[in-house]
């Protein structure tokens, strides 16, 4: 089997990235995949574009893509998000990113996520750490709730839904230092990464969303679950809580509350 390495996961990162820089700031073709869940032309242009690149490089490919769903076939596993943050690439707001992770053997192994406005590469091999533009990361020290910075995001079907995750930002809120909402998941994985964050909760995710962030976030340190600490975050119900280990406990206690 012709493996991918890490340097080809960033440079289809970095491509795809190029085509979301060079789109942003114009007028799009918005439509509505939902009432809030939206998809633009540079949505399906990245992701044409990955997927072409991954078909004709890796033909034994399975890819699950956030636009198309699943293709292929083969021991090669993608998980690709061409525009993690499309309502916010929508509004102009320049908090996104290209999202692409390979497993094979049933573990996810290479990740990457690039955010083209900032030039900023997250990376990870299992086993192997994780890096920004190839600067070791670590994930934060904190262990109190009350000296973190967290972060989190909201299922599309907000308005809707009973499961909507406002009781437990409600939780948090009235706990942690602070409570932040970017609109990415995959930056909000990476962000924990770098400690920028000190840990990341959410609910009602797809695979895409969450698999290069989640193996980066693990290299550098961090504990990342489903929101019952179980180890499999990828499969459906999709939820995933991230954060150093002593935080992630608390964090915890505060989601198993009743």
């Amino acid at each position: 089997m012709n493996q991918p390495t890490l340097a080809d996961i960033e440079s289809l990162a970095r491509a795809a990235g190029k085509i979301l820089r060079d789109g942003y700031d114009q007028e799009h073709d918005i439509q509505f995949k939902g009432v809030i869940d939206l998809v633009t032309e540079i949505d399906r242009q990245s992701e044409a574009f990955l997927l072409d690149e991954i078909s004709r490089r890796w033909p034994e490919s399975r890819v699950l893509a956030e636009e198309s769903g699943e293709s292929g076939d083969g021991r090669l596993r993608w998980y690709v998000d061409p525009l993690d943050g499309t309502v916010n690439y929508a509004h102009g707001v320049p908090i996104f990113c290209v999202s692409i992770a390979c497993a094979w053997d049933g573990t996810t192994r290479l990740a990457a996520v690039y955010d083209p406005m900032r030039d900023e590469m997250f990376s990870a091999e299992r086993g192997r750490g994780s890096r920004l533009n190839g600067r070791p990361l670590r994930v934060s020290r904190a262990a109190e709730l009350q000296q973190s910075l967290l972060v989190t995001g909201f299922p599309y079907d907000t308005w809707t839904a009973k499961v909507n995750n406002l009781e437990y930002f409600g939780r948090f809120a009235r706990q942690a230092q602070g409570v932040r909402r970017l609109g990415s998941a995959a930056l909000d994985l990476c962000y924990v990464a770098a400690a920028r964050f000190d840990g990341y909760w959410e609910l009602t995710l797809k695979p895409w969303d969450v698999a290069a962030g989640g193996l980066i976030a693990e290299e550098a340190g961090a504990l990342v679950t489903d929101l019952q600490g179980g180890a499999d975050y990828l499969s459906p119900p999709q939820s995933v809580l991230a954060a150093g280990r002593a935080l992630h406990e608390k964090m915890l206690d505060v989601l198993r509350a009743p």
